[in-house]
């Protein structure tokens, strides 16, 4: 089992990147940049490209709507060039208050455009002269479109691997059963492993029916704060307005992706509630309402015995990697942290 951390790009950001060196001495094996409404992804990797030497780089996420596919496939090869083969294209839809409040792209498709964006992406690495005629991307435009002058091209540099990683995050069944079909990576958000497979089983199944053998086994990358130690167990509550957040803010009602996740994982009613402070303004409140076992199950907070205890159930539901977002004050005592789930897993 491979172990992941997810970083917050802000204006701190070269601090955090020297950090990323440190932890990848003690163990770490990918590291994800995010990409919200913050700085971009890109400018971030390129930056631990340079600083780092083993360690995988991987956007978390890159959002679909916001680059035309081409210049995804672009970027991504131009990443894997500048780590030496050490990118994951994580690539995801984002959600339509980002897309479509931020950037001003209208939010439709998210499935149909996600395999047509990967299998451009895929002919571009292979240096095939670039056509495409597909629902939602048509390459090179088409007669009567633009000024008729385009014509087929393919990527000038040769990449470093024609068969760059994808990492698709998913919570949908539609979005992971794409995910199991076409990526060499799913990653949902807040996994569950005892409801995993009630909630994403079936998906993940009917993917896998249609998966080319070429892409390999499916990587599942889980993302669980990580504490270890004794009494640690209070630091769950630093979980709780995070989760409160997405369940109750990220979207409005009955659009809410996070709030259905939860609901379907058993806590429909504490869902309504967090999702009914959350929009009222209440944010302390919701975080408030959160289950602690809720907390408890999605984490790996507690004893060395506890933790060991829950990456065994996280393996089990089929967990490759472990993106962790540790919980600690200091760069020495994250890179602890690291040490001791390396030790543990």
């Amino acid at each position: 089992m491979r172990i992941g951390l997810s970083i917050n790009y802000t204006d701190g950001f070269k601090e955090v990147a020297a950090e990323v060196a440190d932890l990848e001495r003690a163990g770490l094996d990918i590291v994800f940049v995010p990409e919200a409404y913050s700085y971009d992804a890109v400018s971030g990797l390129g930056y631990l490209a340079a600083k780092t030497e083993r360690v995988q780089l991987a956007s978390g996420i890159l959002q679909l709507y916001t680059r035309t596919p081409t210049l995804t496939a672009m970027t991504a090869a131009g990443l894997d060039y500048v780590s030496d083969g050490r990118y994951v294209l994580g690539l995801g839809a984002s959600g339509p208050q980002v897309i479509e409040g931020f950037h001003g792209v209208p939010y439709d498709a998210p499935i149909g455009r996600t395999r047509e964006v990967l299998d451009i992406c895929r002919k571009v690495w292979r240096r095939e002269r670039l056509e495409h005629q597909g629902k939602y991307y048509t390459i090179p435009l088409p007669e009567g479109q633009g000024t008729g002058l385009g014509k087929p091209l393919k990527l000038i540099n040769h990449p470093v691997r024609e068969r760059i990683p994808v990492l698709l995050a998913a919570l949908g069944p539609k979005n992971v059963e794409l995910a199991a079909e076409m990526a060499e990576g799913w990653q949902p958000i807040f996994f569950l492993p005892e409801k995993a497979d009630a909630v994403w089983g079936d998906s993940v199944k009917a993917g896998l029916a249609k998966r080319d053998p070429a892409l390999g086994k499916l990587d599942v990358y889980a993302g669980p704060a990580l504490a270890i130690g004794d009494n640690v167990e209070p630091l769950r509550e630093f979980v709780k307005p995070h989760l409160a957040l997405y369940i109750g803010g990220m979207g409005a009602k009955g659009k809410n992706f996070y709030h259905t996740l939860a609901t379907k994982y058993g806590y429909g009613a504490e869902a309504d509630r967090i999702q009914e402070l959350y929009l009222a303004g209440k944010k302390e409140e919701a975080a408030k309402v959160v289950p602690d076992d809720l907390v408890r199950d999605i984490s790996l907070i507690g004893s060395p015995a506890f933790v060991k205890e829950r990456i065994e159930a996280f393996r089990a539901a089929g967990v490759t990697v472990l993106n962790t977002v540790p919980l600690a004050a200091t760069p020495a005592e994250r890179v602890k942290l690291i040490e001791q789930l390396r030790e543990l897993v």
